[in-house]
């Protein structure tokens, strides 16, 4: 009986991570005012440009193609990419964290492996 109740609370918790994963839906293109101005092509030069998509996650200076994505147990989503910077040949990798805001959750807040927050973005309309 004991194992029963166990592995219950085990599936439990394997199922409110995964709703909670889910809460990071790239679907649809999210960016900030002048990342969705360009998303379908470079309409605007901007400093501040961020475009993220299913696939990418693109700047004024650097486009990064995902090549993995993991949904973590707190609602975020950890994405792994190939990256070309502006003036560089070739790809580097990089890691991207992609999470609500906690004050919105209608804006999803982009970090670097390092912690460090590059920007805001929101549902493109």
């Amino acid at each position: 009986m004991r194992y029963l109740t166990v592995l219950a609370a085990a599936l439990s918790l394997l199922v409110a991570s995964s709703a909670l994963a889910a809460s990071v839906d790239l679907s649809r293109p999210h960016g900030n005012k002048s990342g969705c101005i360009n998303k379908d092509g470079q309409e605007v030069y901007a400093e501040d440009m961020l475009l993220l998509t299913g696939e990418s996650l693109v700047t004024i200076t650097s486009a990064c193609t995902f090549t993995a994505k993991e949904p973590q147990a707190d609602g975020s989503l950890k994405v792994g990419a190939d990256c070309e910077s502006e003036g560089e040949e070739g790809t580097s990798p990089a890691t991207f964290v992609i999470k609500q805001s906690p004050k919105n959750p209608k804006i999803l807040v982009i970090s670097d492996d390092t912690g460090f927050t590059m920007g805001e973005v929101s549902l493109c309309k």
